[in-house]
Protein backbone atom coordinates (compact mmCIF):
# COMPACT_ATOMS: atom_id res chain seq x y z
CA UNK A 1 0.00 0.00 0.00
CA UNK A 2 2.65 2.55 1.07
CA UNK A 3 5.97 2.71 2.92
CA UNK A 4 4.36 3.58 6.24
CA UNK A 5 2.00 0.61 5.98
CA UNK A 6 4.84 -1.73 5.07
CA UNK A 7 6.88 -0.52 8.06
CA UNK A 8 3.96 -1.10 10.39
CA UNK A 9 3.28 -4.60 9.07
CA UNK A 10 6.98 -5.46 9.38
CA UNK A 11 7.02 -4.27 13.00
CA UNK A 12 3.87 -6.20 13.85
CA UNK A 13 5.25 -9.35 12.22
CA UNK A 14 8.54 -8.86 14.03
CA UNK A 15 6.71 -8.72 17.36
CA UNK A 16 4.65 -11.82 16.58
CA UNK A 17 7.72 -13.70 15.33
CA UNK A 18 9.04 -13.59 18.92
CA UNK A 19 6.31 -15.99 20.05
CA UNK A 20 8.14 -18.89 21.77
CA UNK A 21 5.25 -21.21 20.88
CA UNK A 22 5.60 -22.86 17.49
CA UNK A 23 3.07 -24.62 15.31
CA UNK A 24 4.00 -26.89 12.44
CA UNK A 25 2.80 -26.17 8.93
CA UNK A 26 3.82 -28.65 6.24
CA UNK A 27 6.66 -29.82 8.46
CA UNK A 28 8.06 -26.37 9.24
CA UNK A 29 7.90 -24.65 12.63
CA UNK A 30 6.23 -21.22 12.59
CA UNK A 31 5.68 -18.88 15.58
CA UNK A 32 2.03 -19.36 16.50
CA UNK A 33 0.95 -15.72 16.65
CA UNK A 34 2.78 -14.86 13.44
CA UNK A 35 0.85 -17.58 11.64
CA UNK A 36 -2.41 -16.54 13.31
CA UNK A 37 -1.99 -12.93 12.23
CA UNK A 38 -1.34 -14.00 8.64
CA UNK A 39 -4.40 -16.25 8.62
CA UNK A 40 -6.58 -13.53 10.10
CA UNK A 41 -5.33 -11.06 7.48
CA UNK A 42 -6.10 -13.57 4.72
CA UNK A 43 -9.67 -13.99 5.95
CA UNK A 44 -10.26 -10.24 6.26
CA UNK A 45 -9.11 -9.81 2.67
CA UNK A 46 -11.29 -12.69 1.48
CA UNK A 47 -14.30 -11.10 3.16
CA UNK A 48 -13.40 -7.55 2.15
CA UNK A 49 -10.93 -7.45 -0.81
CA UNK A 50 -10.93 -3.65 -0.71
CA UNK A 51 -10.27 -3.49 3.03
CA UNK A 52 -9.16 -0.10 4.27
CA UNK A 53 -5.68 0.48 5.61
CA UNK A 54 -6.86 0.64 9.26
CA UNK A 55 -8.78 -2.62 8.83
CA UNK A 56 -5.71 -4.37 7.40
CA UNK A 57 -3.57 -3.07 10.24
CA UNK A 58 -6.13 -4.16 12.84
CA UNK A 59 -6.32 -7.63 11.34
CA UNK A 60 -2.55 -8.07 11.43
CA UNK A 61 -2.27 -6.84 15.03
CA UNK A 62 -5.44 -8.28 16.56
CA UNK A 63 -3.61 -10.86 18.71
CA UNK A 64 -0.18 -9.24 18.76
CA UNK A 65 2.18 -10.77 21.37
CA UNK A 66 -0.76 -12.61 22.93
CA UNK A 67 1.48 -15.13 24.67
CA UNK A 68 2.72 -12.43 27.06
CA UNK A 69 -0.56 -12.57 29.00
CA UNK A 70 -1.38 -16.27 29.49
CA UNK A 71 -4.82 -17.41 30.56
CA UNK A 72 -3.39 -19.27 33.55
CA UNK A 73 -2.18 -15.97 35.05
CA UNK A 74 -5.84 -15.19 35.84
CA UNK A 75 -8.29 -16.97 38.14
CA UNK A 76 -10.34 -19.89 36.87
CA UNK A 77 -14.01 -19.34 36.02
CA UNK A 78 -15.97 -16.92 33.87
CA UNK A 79 -15.03 -13.77 35.80
CA UNK A 80 -11.32 -14.57 35.43
CA UNK A 81 -11.78 -15.39 31.77
CA UNK A 82 -13.59 -12.13 31.01
CA UNK A 83 -10.96 -10.09 32.87
CA UNK A 84 -8.23 -11.86 30.87
CA UNK A 85 -10.00 -11.16 27.58
CA UNK A 86 -10.54 -7.48 28.38
CA UNK A 87 -6.95 -7.02 29.51
CA UNK A 88 -5.73 -8.72 26.35
CA UNK A 89 -7.72 -6.38 24.11
CA UNK A 90 -6.26 -3.34 25.84
CA UNK A 91 -2.76 -4.81 25.66
CA UNK A 92 -3.08 -5.51 21.93
CA UNK A 93 -4.49 -2.05 21.27
CA UNK A 94 -1.77 -0.29 23.31
CA UNK A 95 1.07 -2.21 21.66
CA UNK A 96 -0.37 -1.65 18.19
CA UNK A 97 -0.80 2.07 18.84
CA UNK A 98 2.85 2.31 19.83
CA UNK A 99 3.96 0.49 16.67
CA UNK A 100 1.79 2.66 14.43
CA UNK A 101 3.19 5.78 16.05
CA UNK A 102 6.74 4.53 15.40
CA UNK A 103 5.77 3.81 11.79
CA UNK A 104 4.63 7.42 11.35
CA UNK A 105 0.84 7.18 11.50
CA UNK A 106 -1.34 10.11 12.52
CA UNK A 107 -3.53 10.11 15.63
CA UNK A 108 -6.73 9.65 13.64
CA UNK A 109 -5.54 6.43 12.01
CA UNK A 110 -4.13 5.15 15.29
CA UNK A 111 -7.46 5.81 17.02
CA UNK A 112 -9.34 3.99 14.26
CA UNK A 113 -7.10 0.92 14.43
CA UNK A 114 -7.38 0.97 18.20
CA UNK A 115 -11.19 0.97 17.98
CA UNK A 116 -11.02 -2.03 15.65
CA UNK A 117 -8.59 -3.84 17.96
CA UNK A 118 -11.08 -3.28 20.78
CA UNK A 119 -14.00 -4.22 18.48
CA UNK A 120 -15.89 -1.11 19.54
CA UNK A 121 -19.35 -0.57 18.07
CA UNK A 122 -19.54 -4.15 16.90
CA UNK A 123 -23.27 -4.00 16.21
CA UNK A 124 -23.00 -0.95 13.93
CA UNK A 125 -19.40 -0.85 12.63
CA UNK A 126 -19.06 -2.98 9.49
CA UNK A 127 -15.27 -3.10 9.74
CA UNK A 128 -15.41 -4.25 13.35
CA UNK A 129 -17.85 -6.96 12.23
CA UNK A 130 -15.42 -7.99 9.49
CA UNK A 131 -12.72 -8.49 12.14
CA UNK A 132 -15.16 -10.55 14.22
CA UNK A 133 -16.17 -12.61 11.18
CA UNK A 134 -12.54 -13.28 10.31
CA UNK A 135 -11.77 -14.36 13.88
CA UNK A 136 -14.66 -16.84 13.77
CA UNK A 137 -13.63 -18.18 10.36
CA UNK A 138 -10.04 -18.72 11.50
CA UNK A 139 -11.47 -20.71 14.41
CA UNK A 140 -13.70 -22.79 12.15
CA UNK A 141 -11.03 -23.45 9.52
CA UNK A 142 -7.98 -24.05 11.69
CA UNK A 143 -8.99 -24.68 15.31
CA UNK A 144 -12.39 -26.37 15.26
CA UNK A 145 -10.99 -29.80 14.38
CA UNK A 146 -8.62 -29.87 17.37
CA UNK A 147 -11.36 -28.57 19.66
CA UNK A 148 -13.77 -31.25 18.48
CA UNK A 149 -11.19 -33.93 19.24
CA UNK A 150 -10.46 -32.67 22.78
CA UNK A 151 -13.72 -31.40 24.29
CA UNK A 152 -16.90 -33.13 25.33
CA UNK A 153 -19.52 -32.99 22.53
CA UNK A 154 -21.81 -30.58 24.39
CA UNK A 155 -18.93 -28.11 24.85
CA UNK A 156 -18.05 -28.32 21.17
CA UNK A 157 -21.65 -27.55 20.22
CA UNK A 158 -21.77 -24.64 22.67
CA UNK A 159 -18.56 -23.18 21.20
CA UNK A 160 -20.00 -23.43 17.70
CA UNK A 161 -23.23 -21.72 18.73
CA UNK A 162 -21.33 -18.86 20.34
CA UNK A 163 -19.21 -18.36 17.22
CA UNK A 164 -22.22 -18.56 14.91
CA UNK A 165 -24.10 -15.92 16.88
CA UNK A 166 -21.18 -13.50 16.46
CA UNK A 167 -21.03 -13.85 12.68
CA UNK A 168 -22.71 -11.86 9.91
CA UNK A 169 -24.93 -13.63 7.38
CA UNK A 170 -22.17 -13.37 4.77
CA UNK A 171 -19.63 -15.01 7.09
CA UNK A 172 -22.11 -17.77 7.93
CA UNK A 173 -22.60 -18.55 4.25
CA UNK A 174 -18.84 -18.62 3.80
CA UNK A 175 -18.41 -20.90 6.82
CA UNK A 176 -20.83 -23.45 5.37
CA UNK A 177 -18.54 -23.79 2.34
CA UNK A 178 -15.58 -24.92 4.47
CA UNK A 179 -14.53 -28.57 4.03
CA UNK A 180 -15.62 -30.04 7.37
CA UNK A 181 -15.26 -33.78 7.90
CA UNK A 182 -18.29 -35.93 8.75
CA UNK A 183 -17.91 -35.59 12.53
CA UNK A 184 -17.41 -31.82 12.36
CA UNK A 185 -20.41 -31.45 10.04
CA UNK A 186 -22.52 -33.38 12.53
CA UNK A 187 -21.49 -31.03 15.33
CA UNK A 188 -22.32 -28.04 13.15
CA UNK A 189 -25.73 -29.42 12.22
CA UNK A 190 -26.46 -29.99 15.90
CA UNK A 191 -25.36 -26.47 16.80
CA UNK A 192 -27.52 -24.93 14.07
CA UNK A 193 -30.61 -27.03 14.69
CA UNK A 194 -33.82 -24.99 15.11
CA UNK A 195 -34.58 -23.97 18.66
CA UNK A 196 -30.94 -23.97 19.75
CA UNK A 197 -30.61 -20.24 20.39
CA UNK A 198 -29.12 -19.43 16.99
CA UNK A 199 -30.10 -15.95 15.83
Amino acid sequence: MNDRFERAIALIDEANARDPNDVFVEGSAVPRELLYSQRLTDWVLRLEPNASEPLRLAARSQHIARWKIPRNSYPEGRAGYLKWRNDLKSFHADLTSDILRRAGYDDGTISRVRALNLKEGLSTDLEAQTVEDALCLVFLQYQFSDLAAKLAPEKVVTALRKSWNKMSDNARRTALELPFNERESAFLQQALAPGQGIS
